[in-house]
């Protein structure tokens, strides 16, 4: 039982600090202005929308707290990826 709540604060504590990371990469991308920081703020906020959607679809079907966090840090590692390429 406490094996898996530990295994949640855990991956919830990962996910905030990779948010962070996406956070300082974005903000450098939007810093520079232009078509593709426009392009960057689009995409996070429609990700932003379909992923809270997800996360309500996944619970609303009978998932857990667990499997959203783990399809975040999915996202989110996705993201800091992509971003520290270009």
């Amino acid at each position: 039982m406490y094996d898996s709540w530990l295994r949640l604060g855990l991956d919830t504590v990962r996910l905030g600090f990779e948010a962070q990371t996406v956070v300082a990469l974005r903000l450098a991308k939007l810093s520079l202005g232009g078509e593709a920081a426009q392009i960057e703020a689009q995409r996070m906020v429609t990700e932003k929308l379909e992923a809270a959607a997800e996360a309500a679809m996944t619970l609303a079907t009978g998932g857990t707290a667990e499997r959203v966090v783990r399809d975040y840090r999915r996202k989110v590692r996705a993201n800091a990826r992509r971003l520290s390429r270009g």
